[in-house]
């Protein structure tokens, strides 16, 4: 996937203008009284954001030019959706959409293709490895248990897991004790851009010194060390309610902060 070349659909990377944020504000408040040609400005000068995210997907066996349109109808959802009176800064509201667009547009495409038997088979081998590690051991079993159990690595397990998934919101909810509910994403561990550097860094380090030291210890267990809410109950010594509660808070004091 050769994102490195000049010409993508046509646009030359190297001569996409940078706004800066007086332009940005100005150009988007000509778009709201229909001014198309503030419209295309704005595009134009997010382009780099669509191309900085679509590098995320290098790993993709999709062609760039593919990527890069994608990511350019979730800019265009982006901008036409942008509440400017939320004072949240753009980037912010526009990079889970335009990621949240091509990562649909990977999940329809990988969809058409067949699952082999070899892959169910792993897969059931491993749900069936699964239950009976949990009945036994009285709590849900690692992969590297699962792959000790029926003796196949936990790459193939996880691949041939994940070929049997029907696709599932990150925001569907999966357990509730009455107060904040805790959603798929809260489940999940992210090892694999834990070294990247985020869209324009976000200010990240001096947001995260607005935490208190709690705070700070399970922003940094969650998102840099890529512990589940679950793992950072068991090291904290708290419930995973908890974590839940003083994550969100930690996460709207530095929002708060990022959008000043």
């Amino acid at each position: 996937m050769a994102i490195g070349k000049v010409e993508i659909c046509g646009v030359n990377t190297s001569t996409l203008p940078l706004l800066s944020s007086e332009e940005k504000d100005a150009l988007f408040q000509r778009i709201q009284t229909g001014d198309e040609e503030a419209r295309r400005k704005y595009i134009e000068g997010n382009l780099r954001l669509v191309l900085s995210i679509i590098k995320r997907f290098s790993s993709a066996n999709e062609n760039v030019d593919d990527l890069f349109q994608i990511g350019c109808i979730g800019l265009i959802k982006a901008i036409d959706h942008f509440d400017a009176s939320l004072n949240v800064k753009f980037s912010t509201y526009a990079v889970p959409m335009i990621i949240g667009e091509i990562k649909r547009f990977l999940r329809d495409n990988a969809s058409s293709i067949r699952v082999s038997r070899s892959l169910k088979d792993t897969a059931y081998k491993a749900l069936h490895a699964k239950e009976q590690l949990t009945k036994r051991n009285q709590k849900e079993p690692t992969i590297e248990e699962i792959s000790g159990e029926i003796g196949i690595s936990k790459e193939d397990i996880a691949y041939a897991m994940d070929s049997i998934q029907s696709p599932m919101s990150l925001y569907e909810p999966v357990y509730t004790d009455g107060g904040d509910a805790l959603y798929v994403m809260d489940q999940i561990s992210d090892k694999k851009n834990k070294e990247e550097t985020w869209v324009e860094h976000l200010s990240l380090s001096e947001a995260i010194k607005k935490l208190n030291p709690r705070e700070h210890e399970i922003i940094r267990l969650r998102f840099f060390e890529g512990k589940t809410q679950m793992e950072v109950a068991d090291m904290v010594g708290i419930s995973q309610a908890q974590v839940s509660r003083l994550e969100k808070n930690a996460l709207q004091i530095m929002r708060t902060y990022l959008s000043a």
